[in-house]
């Protein structure tokens, strides 16, 4: 609980939204600190700009801003995706792979201006109060974490706003949102508000990042992607960094409405939590990722990856990027996707994304032994003896043995 003179300087993981606002005004006044606001760029929109001087009209002795968009693609997108990380069958994991990118700006933030504790304006409900201090703990035991949401008396949004317009507090004068939004490079997530009712649909003109599929374009997109040991590398044959070519397939793909789910998932701390989410490039980059590893990975080691895919989304998901079982299965993923190097063409029309071929240098698809024409290489008589031993273990088990 909040004690003057406890922590002498805290780093903030600052939005410039109400919450962090009154988080930093609130931080100062009760633990008599002074506050250096920290805004982490992870391609979240204009906000960013805008956050410094908010930072500062508020009481921070400092403000920065952490341009991670590079980061935040190379080292957490793209280990996910060759990972082949989706939560719970459809979450790709935007918000859960920008909060240890985050985390660790924030806390090398914190070491470059003398802090010894950091906060975060995450809730006691939600998952990334879990993702942010989980992630402290990895990279920086020595610093304490606040968790304000998990301190003071304030109930939801009126009380900030009370607090906020007492003290003089610049904060945004726009009409409370009917439910909260996370943006990223990667995606938009949105939940809370009108869309905890899991029967209610999305509000009219919600979404962000794409197109509504009925107004998409008319004519399908061809796209092809290009994978190098499972990284993206290029589109339509152009070469591309990784925050430009996601930039550039998010356009593409949500102009076509590619990329939206809505579902009811399970968070870490027990709750079931309805999010609605939009990941244009991330789709087309799975289903990409997906279509060549059918021609170059061999059965089992693709089955083992499945296998393996899930729990590795839950350890993400959960908040365990800086862990020992994540990095022991990075490496072993990696290790899969060394061949995974080749094109996928993709369709792109009204919301679907859909593979028209695919092909690679390390492919072991054999159009010999795959015909259905006479060949030399498969001899069909085989097959009976095959399935007569496979039927032992289940011969005469019957519909209600």
């Amino acid at each position: 609980m909040a004690r003057r003179g406890s922590v002498k300087r805290v780093c903030l993981s600052y939005s410039g939204g109400l919450d962090t606002s009154v988080i930093l005004h609130w931080l100062i006044e009760q633990y008599g600190c002074e506050v250096v606001a920290y805004t982490a760029d992870v391609g979240q929109g204009a906000e960013v700009g805008e956050a410094r001087e908010k930072a500062m009209a508020t009481g921070a002795v400092e403000a920065v801003v952490g341009d991670l968009k590079e980061a935040f693609v190379r080292d957490a997108v793209f280990p996910a995706l060759r990972a082949g990380a989706v939560y719970e069958s459809e979450y790709l994991l935007g918000t859960s792979l920008a909060r240890p990118i985050i985390t660790k700006g924030l806390v090398e933030a914190a070491r470059a201006h003398g802090a010894d504790a950091i906060s975060h304006g995450a809730t006691g409900k939600g998952n990334d109060q879990v993702r942010f201090e989980l992630s402290t703990a990895a990279l920086a035991p020595e610093l304490r974490t606040i968790a304000p949401w998990r301190e003071w008396k304030f109930k939801g949004r009126a009380d900030l706003v009370a607090f906020a317009a007492e003290r003089g507090i610049p904060t945004p004068v726009t009409q409370e949102s009917p439910y909260s939004m996370d943006a990223n490079l990667y995606h938009i997530s949105y939940e809370g508000g009108v869309l905890e009712d899991p029967w209610a649909a999305p509000p009219q003109g919600m979404f962000r990042m794409t197109t509504d599929p009925g107004d998409a374009p008319a004519e399908p997109r061809e796209v092809i992607v290009g994978l190098e040991a499972g990284n993206p590398v290029t589109i339509d044959g152009v070469a591309m960094g990784p925050v430009e070519l996601l930039t550039h397939l998010n356009d593409l793909a949500g102009g076509h409405g590619v990329g939206r789910i809505d579902i009811v998932e399970n968070r870490f701390v027990g709750i079931k939590s309805r999010g609605v989410y939009e990941t244009p490039g991330g789709t087309v980059l799975h289903t990409a990722r997906r279509a060549i590893e059918s021609i170059v990975l061999d059965r089992e080691v693709l089955h083992m990856r499945d296998d393996l895919a899930a729990r590795y989304a839950r350890i993400v998901y959960n908040g365990f990027w800086y862990s020992p079982e994540r990095t022991t299965l990075q490496a072993t993923m990696d290790r899969i996707q060394a061949r995974v190097t080749g094109e996928a063409r993709l369709i792109l029309y009204k919301g679907s994304v859909r593979i028209s071929g695919r092909r690679s240098p390390n492919s072991i698809y054999s159009e010999d032994v795959a015909t259905f024409e006479a060949d030399d290489v498969y001899d069909q008589s085989d097959a009976k003896g095959f399935i007569s031993l496979n039927a032992l273990r289940i011969r005469g088990f019957g519909e209600d043995s």
